[in-house]
């Protein structure tokens, strides 16, 4: 999967999910990003290296993963496969906003 389709996927499920509150970046490695922008009415997902109040470092392929509920993401984190800078909190929401 691409990164342009990770990130329709992803906005995809923003336009579903209730207002996140926060802003979130994906930093799938390679210089490459989707942020989610939650603070406003309407989500807004990117793919810029914007500032974010947490960050979620995964690789794509694991990002796949957990987007198509192949992987766990407490598993994932329990095993280095996720890792969280800024608030857990705010990737434990954002887990379940993945899960839908």
């Amino acid at each position: 999967m691409s990164l342009e389709s990770v990130t329709e996927d992803l906005r995809q499920r923003a336009g579903r999910a209730a207002s996140l509150g926060y802003k979130v970046k994906f930093d799938v490695g390679d210089g490459e990003f989707v942020h989610w922008d939650g603070t406003g009415a309407t989500p807004v997902i990117s793919n810029a290296d914007a500032e974010a109040d947490t960050t979620i470092s995964i690789t794509r392929d694991n990002l796949e993963k957990l987007l198509s509920g192949d992987l766990d993401p407490t598993f994932a984190y329990a095993t280095g496969k996720i890792k969280v800078e800024g608030s857990v909190g705010v990737a434990l929401k954002m887990a379940s906003l993945l899960g839908d």
